[in-house]
């Protein structure tokens, strides 16, 4: 079980770097994530032009505890590697918010495993998002 990036950042995502972190020969699959910013959300009015990021003090540990439960998971026997960041601050249309990479020895280990590690941080990780609309609106989601 290896986990290569787990972090919350400001900075930009490079799915690459994700890429690389989980190289290992030992794996045959990896299976890739990334979640990027959309123009529209059936919770808007009108089109989105942007979506802020805030992180409680508390989601760079918790995003680091999700990578470790994913690398570790029973479902590859904690053969998995993981390389994983989520974005904050403000974030334009097609911009990268998530990326996850989840390296297995088998494909559909790393499906799964990717699975529930974006479906544990999209429920766990304390990061709220204000979305921005083209007629100036905003709204929070998630909090």
């Amino acid at each position: 079980m290896t986990v290569a990036i787990a972090r919350v950042t400001t900075d930009v995502l490079d799915v690459a770097e994700h890429l690389a972190a989980v190289d290992d020969l030992a794996c045959g699959a990896v299976v890739t994530f990334v979640g990027r910013i959309r123009d529209h959300d059936p919770g808007a009015q009108g089109e989105v032009t942007g979506i802020e990021y805030s992180a409680h003090p508390d989601a760079s540990r918790t995003i680091e505890e999700l990578a470790a439960r994913a690398a570790a998971s029973d479902v590859v026997g904690g053969v998995a590697r993981v390389a994983v960041s989520h974005r904050i601050g403000a974030l334009a249309v097609g911009d990268l918010a998530l990326v996850a990479c989840v390296a297995t020895p088998h494909r559909a280990d790393a499906y799964e495993v990717s699975r529930v590690l974006v479906e544990q941080i999209k429920a766990e990780l304390p990061i709220w998002k204000r979305q921005h609309e083209v007629d100036g609106r905003t709204h929070w989601v998630g909090l």
